[in-house]
């Protein structure tokens, strides 16, 4: 059983897929681990630590693929790199297909199973599993982070002889687990924190962190939440109701962070260029969602954006920024659920494809698109026969 970790493709990805410490636990199941040259410097990782681990380093990332049973990835490969896949390989990473139907197919096509981690279930036994939640944790603190180098006073209240600092005030938008570690983050540095989201069951969690719950808690809000924890689409009467109350609160403060998304989906607008035009010069945008187009109006994925003295930050990877600690929960996430498809006594592959966490990853199969949200629709019966029904009737004619 090999399995391959290559180094990732693209100027923005700084994680990896494998860290020593997993290395040492594949290799305890089994595995022959091959990690391609220089995949983990980015995070603090030089190739003698997976040396020692036990990880076999590979010149080039063909060499680390070559004839492996499972490649760990952080981003899915692009088209060019699966020839060196064998298929039926198991490829395990963030496949973000959601608008990426190509290159989902080019992985149907290339014969390997496609296992897209974000789609893990958020059920008890699938927690340790959860990239989504371990990356946008550490987005919501490296945002506050990256809001505090960018704003040019102090976060907290300082009292000194010379007169009184105020708190900085910060606007957390989305309250799911990136906003929620934006929210203690700023707490922590002594700034005065405030929150929205539309899920009901936000507030309290916003409450419990000290701070402040802005909202238009109306009926809508109230049943405003999937049964999967997400956050529903919003009429457009409240959506409208939402932006007069956030315009006016937005006017008050120092930094804004946006946090929101709903899968699939491009992401809301909730700050708008008269909203941004509000703010005070100096103030500070952090868009979390920049790479979904945004929620910020004006805001650019990669770049800082001033505008009238204010800056819209728009960062990619912004959980990659601390690649070292982002690496090592990813790289945990990935072994917990692999561990789960190798039968320990035969020390190999043993995946059962009726366990609700592989139905609920599993994008290619066979050399077919199987989940069911990007999967070829079969036509409907009637249709067929409608089509089939001219050629008959042509028939009859001649």
């Amino acid at each position: 059983m090999k399995v391959g970790v290559p180094a990732e493709n693209g100027a923005v990805e700084s994680r990896v897929a494998a860290t020593p410490e997993t290395v040492k636990k594949l290799i305890a199941l089994g595995a022959e681990v091959v990690v391609e040259t220089g995949a983990g410097l980015a995070s603090r990782i030089p190739d003698a630590d997976y040396e020692a681990a036990g990880a076999k380093i590979a010149p080039d990332a063909t060499t680390a693929v070559a004839g492996a049973d499972v490649v760990l990835k952080v981003r899915r490969p692009a088209p060019a790199e699966l020839p060196a896949y064998k298929a039926g390989a198991l490829v395990i990473a963030t496949m973000d297909p959601y608008g990426n139907e190509a290159d989902v197919a080019a992985m149907a096509g290339a014969g390997v199973t496609a296992i897209a981690m974000e789609f893990m279930p958020r059920i008890t036994r699938a927690q340790v599993m959860d990239v989504l939640s371990s990356q946008a944790n550490l987005a919501g603190y490296q945002a506050v982070i990256d809001a505090a180098s960018e704003y040019d006073r102090a976060f907290p209240m300082m009292m000194t002889a010379a007169g009184t600092v105020p708190a900085a005030r910060v606007f957390i938008m989305g309250a799911g687990v990136a906003g929620l570690q934006a929210i203690a983050t700023a707490r922590r540095l002594g700034a005065v924190v405030t929150a929205t989201d539309v899920r009901p069951a936000a507030k309290e969690q916003v409450e419990s962190l000290g701070a402040k719950f802005v909202a238009v808690e109306d009926e809508e809000f109230k049943q405003a939440e999937t049964a999967a924890g997400y956050a529903k689409p919003m009429s457009a009467e409240y959506q409208a109701k939402q932006a007069a109350l956030v315009a006016e609160h937005i006017k008050k403060q120092d930094i804004v962070i946006t946090t929101a998304l709903i899968p699939g989906r491009a992401a809301p607008r909730l700050v708008s260029a008269a909203m941004v035009a509000s703010m005070k010069p100096g103030s500070v945008l952090v868009d979390l969602a920049v790479e979904r187009g945004g929620n910020v109006e004006g805001a650019r994925p990669g770049e800082i954006v001033v505008t009238d003295g204010k800056k819209i930050v728009g960062h990619l990877n912004v959980a990659g920024r601390i690649a070292a600690t982002a690496s090592q929960l990813y790289a945990k996430n990935l072994y917990a659920f692999l561990e789960t498809l190798i039968d320990k006594k035969a020390q190999a592959l043993a995946v059962n494809w009726d366990d609700e966490l592989v139905k609920a990853t599993v994008l290619t199969r066979d050399g077919r698109i199987v989940h069911p949200a990007f999967a070829p629709k079969e036509a409907p019966k009637e249709i067929l026969v409608a089509e089939t029904a001219p050629a008959a009737a042509e028939g009859s004619r001649s």
